[in-house]
């Protein structure tokens, strides 16, 4: 399976950016499943419904299922799942897109505002592969892409990935 990260700063925009490439890779007929990394807890659920009583009860995985979608919520004890282990539970897709997981050693795409005053990431981590950024900076070789512009982004994935051909071309 592909898998590529989308890290950076909070607040710089990493989720509008990612959420940008999902539109654009599914409208050319790449299939894409994203993971998203909290570095806090959180719920899926709201107190009082039905899912949240059986979590609370002390269910090890809840399954909550309709006629449009399904959820798995599975309790962790211990230490967190790694990356490669959550990758094995999605079903086979062209491209799995993650946000977060920056200290994972994995092929990532740094989304870089100069504005913000924050240090590049790529600086210390060489498995950063690309910058998309908002201002021209020197990305020591690294490739550059306008963040501004996803089609020229996902034309770079595309090759970068060797993802599929877009629909209806050869």
């Amino acid at each position: 399976m592909k898998v590529l990260g989308i890290v950076g700063w909070s607040g710089s925009g990493k989720t509008t950016f990612l959420v940008e490439l999902l539109t654009q890779l599914r409208s050319e007929g790449v299939s894409v499943s994203t993971i998203k990394h909290a570095h806090h807890g959180f719920d899926m659920d709201r107190p009082g419904k039905d899912s949240f009583r059986h979590r609370e009860a002390g269910a090890h995985e809840v399954l909550v299922t309709s006629g449009t979608r399904w959820a798995l919520l599975h309790e962790t004890i211990g230490p967190e799942p790694g990356l490669d282990e959550l990758l094995t539970r999605l079903d086979p897709v062209d491209l799995v897109l993650v946000e977060g997981y920056k200290s994972h050693a994995f092929p990532k795409l740094e989304v870089h505002r100069p504005s913000l005053g924050k240090p590049p990431i790529w600086l210390a981590q060489s498995d950063v592969v690309a910058v998309a950024s908002d201002e021209a900076v020197d990305v020591g070789g690294r490739a550059l892409l306008p963040l501004n512009n996803p089609p020229s982004v996902v034309a770079w994935l595309r090759i970068y990935l060797d993802l599929p051909a877009p629909q209806g071309t050869t």
